[in-house]
């Protein structure tokens, strides 16, 4: 149990929300126990109270009631881990990295999974102190993922995301043909979350504005490979927009058809195909426009090599 705290907000952390300066300097406790001790007015910025959406300003002084901190060791990730995602960094430098993120590994820990993503490559940058996620995958989809080594970093590039300015191009493997003719999807998504905790997208007109870009790259006599442009980033947006379309991503275990799955996983896709081909920004640091393209990784491109023979 750590004891009062009190904690200078720098000119790095000007601008952001309380609740996830928070989340920041405590990774280990869970959000709702944040969020309660901000409801609770336990949480002081400059002797007030204040709201979970309150912004921070430079030389704030925030006071944390005691919590109980259960910090993971760096010694704790297994090696095994730290090897793999060390070799996925496609691009690295003072302010930012991008990774080519497996199938598989969730971008942080939580919910029965001890370690994510966001949590490894801390332990493999332990001098980079405020690495965070700028935006995420699903656990099952691979390919660019980009985190931000410096809060301003963070904040220019959300900027960025909020406004359009970043490019993501996906690959996506689907069952059935795309229809002809249809290169925009435009269709509002609203996600629900199920009483058992899991979470469900659907086409609805309540739902948030969303936008889809499709382009067949390669016919197969059962499936298409299609690119695919997002204009927003909803949650599972690609996987909806497919369905919608009547050409589901093959195995996905969500929204696809089971047999077609149990098919695909013969060919050797025992897994979501979906990939995050290519991310373009621009570098907030540099000026530059970044394009970092990730390679697929060898059991998609197995299946796409049985399916051109004709598998």
């Amino acid at each position: 149990m750590s004891g009062v705290r009190f904690i200078e907000v720098t000119s790095e952390d000007v601008g952001q929300r309380i609740d996830n300066f928070l989340m920041r300097h405590y990774r280990s406790v869970p959000k709702t126990l944040i969020y309660r001790v901000i409801r609770k007015g336990e949480v002081r910025v400059n002797k007030g109270r204040v709201k979970q959406n309150s912004r921070l300003c430079e030389g704030d002084l925030v006071r944390v009631p005691p919590i109980r901190v259960a910090e993971k060791r760096v010694s704790d990730v297994p090696v095994s881990q730290l090897k793999r995602i060390e070799a996925a960094i496609l691009y690295e430098d003072a302010d930012l990295m991008v990774l080519n993120k497996p199938s598989g590994v969730a971008v942080h820990g939580g919910s029965g999974i001890q370690w994510g993503l966001i949590e490894v490559v801390r332990a493999l940058r332990p001098l980079a102190k405020r690495l965070e996620l700028v935006h995420r995958l699903d656990r099952d989809t691979s390919g660019c993922i980009l985190l931000a080594k410096k809060a301003s970093v963070l904040k220019a590039l959300h900027a960025d995301i909020r406004e359009n300015k970043m490019t993501k191009i996906y690959f996506a493997l689907l069952e059935g043909h795309w229809p002809k003719g249809v290169e925009k999807v435009d269709l509002p998504l609203l996600k629900n979350t199920l009483q058992s905790g899991e979470r469900m997208v659907k086409v609805d007109s309540q739902g948030k504005p969303s936008v889809s870009y499709f382009k067949v790259q390669q016919q197969f006599n059962h499936y298409d490979l299609v690119s695919v442009r997002l204009k927003t980033g909803r949650t599972h947006q690609i996987r909806v927009h497919a369905l919608s379309q009547g050409c589901p991503v093959v195995g996905d275990d969500k929204y696809g058809d089971r047999d077609a799955n149990k098919v695909a996983r013969g060919l050797g896709m025992k897994r979501l195909a979906l990939h995050a081909r290519l991310l373009g920004f621009l570098h907030p640091v540099s000026q530059q426009w970044m394009e970092i393209e990730a390679p697929l990784h060898s059991d998609f491109k197995t299946v796409l090599e049985r399916l051109g023979e004709g598998g």
